[in-house]
């Protein structure tokens, strides 16, 4: 099966449904967003990474930053914060360029490495889509984390990329049903910069959009 343009889901929407899927919902379904200190702090690394003007070449490796990338078997687009081509034998030929080149992905990030594996969900996803584009396979990337100023290298294995196709299959039949799923409280919850637009107080059934024309509703009605 393959997706239309039209139906493409961000890669990024990965990390939101990894963390909780109603968050993800919330954002990508019902459109609601809210900023904390994680998000903007986040925005201000990927701003680094995709500075125009930090183009730069070393050596034998090319860096491109904010490589648009898609994938039509996935249904998902995004960008990558940053993409390495290293020159080796035996890698892709590039437009312009001498020689073949080795293709290695680098997602930036906030702080430091994570106790789960949601951003190796992302640039497992980004890597897949840069295989489908380039007609290539890519082994490992990269997670630099600004906290630690470190990069963490991660494999792509197989156990992983089954995990990102069947995500990515749930999202898309959660967007095409318009589905929200219902509260459940965890530890996260207090972490999460939509916990006061979630309203899990309201009750288990009405979804935020609901909640919110009702409410308008009641206010015309007095």
């Amino acid at each position: 099966m393959e997706y239309t343009e039209e139906e493409y889901l961000m890669i990024s929407g990965i990390q939101h449904f990894k963390f909780c899927r109603r968050q993800w919902a919330l954002i990508h379904i019902e459109q609601q967003w809210e900023e904390n200190v994680h998000t903007v702090v986040g925005e201000l690394m990927h701003k680094k990474a995709h500075d125009p003007y930090l183009k730069e070449k070393r050596k034998d490796t090319l860096i491109v930053r904010a490589l648009p990338v898609s994938s039509r078997t996935l249904g998902i687009s995004g960008e990558c914060d940053i993409v390495e081509f290293h020159r080796c034998e035996g890698g892709i030929s590039l437009y312009g360029q001498e020689g073949t080149y080795r293709v290695v992905p680098v997602e930036y990030k906030r702080g430091a490495p994570k106790t789960d594996h949601t951003d190796i969900l992302q640039l497992t996803a980004q890597a897949m889509c840069l295989e489908e584009m380039l007609c290539c396979e890519i082994s490992s990337g990269y997670l630099y984390y600004g906290e630690t100023r470190h990069r963490e290298k991660v494999e792509f294995t197989e156990a992983v990329r089954k995990e990102v196709k069947e995500m990515f299959q749930e999202m898309h039949s959660y967007f095409s049903r318009k589905y929200t799923p219902k509260v459940r409280w965890s530890k996260s919850c207090n972490a999460c910069s939509l916990k006061d637009i979630c309203l899990p107080a309201l009750g288990r059934n009405k979804s935020v959009k609901d909640y919110i024309e009702q409410h308008l509703l009641d206010e015309d009605e007095n």
